[in-house]
């Protein structure tokens, strides 16, 4: 039956913001290695500057649901969510910071591989043959992404190279336990991401600093604490936007619309970071985006449900 066009206009208004509020979660973690190299350059290493965000993040969730440490205590399962959650943060804010953007944010998008390993081991998920073309064209992708220039094996180069791997891998790993873990109560699940990014990077950070490998915090300055401030204030306000989108648009469409993160990490790099995108660089991406991007019309009962970060 066709709708009223009052109706109609409604629907397709909600629809357009859902859009924009992802979009708008995508601008955020597409350009956020600015601000976070900005803090660094300040002062304030990544690892900390990821725990403070998280830490007020936590504290605006503790605050609304103060029964959610308590739901979290007694559910030892999203203590698993935890850790993913905040292997991903730490990782990916770290990566970004010191290495080329553009080639974090390909290889952090290796995700889709590494989900279809995990749904298969954790969710007894079939493996199918769209899955296994979404793992040849991603791990082809990679390998392009990562082949030294004089030849040789494409593996990670560096320290960057490895924690986009890393964040691909444990941001699978997070949603697929947030599918798993659906039915937990909403707050339980948002506490224990955030509380994830600030005890993974808070403890890695002290671990570090033991060593002298990372340098303590500076002094309270107002050129990194007003900047730390927006910038957990900015990922608050993705996060919101991610859940709002998330839950007004079909899963597939989430999917495609989240790829734009890509765009912004890419245009941003060139733009602020001087950096250049090689057709090396443009080849690999493109099979590694399309991979990514093949899950959403991958014919299927069942729609993968899309996780917040």
């Amino acid at each position: 039956m066709t709708q009223p066009p009052s109706q109609a206009a409604d629907a397709a208004r909600a629809s357009a913001v859902a859009v924009l509020a992802l979009v708008f979660n995508a601008f955020v973690w597409g350009v956020s290695w600015w601000p976070l190299r900005h803090l660094q350059a300040a002062g304030l290493h990544p690892l900390w500057a990821t725990a403070l965000i998280y830490a007020v993040a936590a504290t605006v969730i503790v605050a609304r649901w103060p029964h959610a440490p308590a739901l979290l205590w007694k559910t030892p399962v999203l203590w698993v969510l935890m850790l993913a959650a905040g292997t991903t943060n730490a990782a990916f804010n770290w990566a970004v910071t010191i290495g080329d953007v553009v080639r974090v944010v390909l290889l952090f998008y290796l995700m889709p591989l590494w989900t279809v390993l995990l749904a298969r081991l954790l969710l007894h998920e079939r493996l199918t043959r769209w899955a296994l073309l979404r793992m040849v064209m991603a791990l082809a992708g990679a390998a392009i992404v990562l082949a030294p220039a004089g030849g040789g094996w494409p593996w990670p180069s560096g320290l960057a190279d490895a924690l986009g791997v890393l964040g691909g891998l444990s941001f699978a790993l997070n949603n697929v336990m947030l599918k798993r873990e659906a039915a937990r109560p909403a707050e339980a699940r948002a506490l224990a991401m955030f509380l994830g990014g600030l005890l993974v990077a808070g403890g890695l950070a002290l671990a570090l600093a033991a060593t002298g490998s990372v340098p303590l915090p500076p002094p309270p300055r107002r050129d990194w604490l007003l900047p730390a401030g927006l910038l957990a204030i900015a990922f608050l306000a993705a996060n919101m936007a991610l859940q709002h989108g998330a839950s007004h648009l079909r899963a597939n469409v989430t999917a495609v619309v989240m790829l734009t993160e890509v765009v912004f990490a890419s245009v941003s790099a060139v733009l602020l970071g001087d950096e250049l995108l090689t057709p090396q660089m443009l080849a690999g991406g493109a099979l590694i985006v399309a991979a990514a991007a093949l899950s959403a019309w991958e014919p299927s009962p069942r729609r993968h449900e899309r996780a917040a970060r």
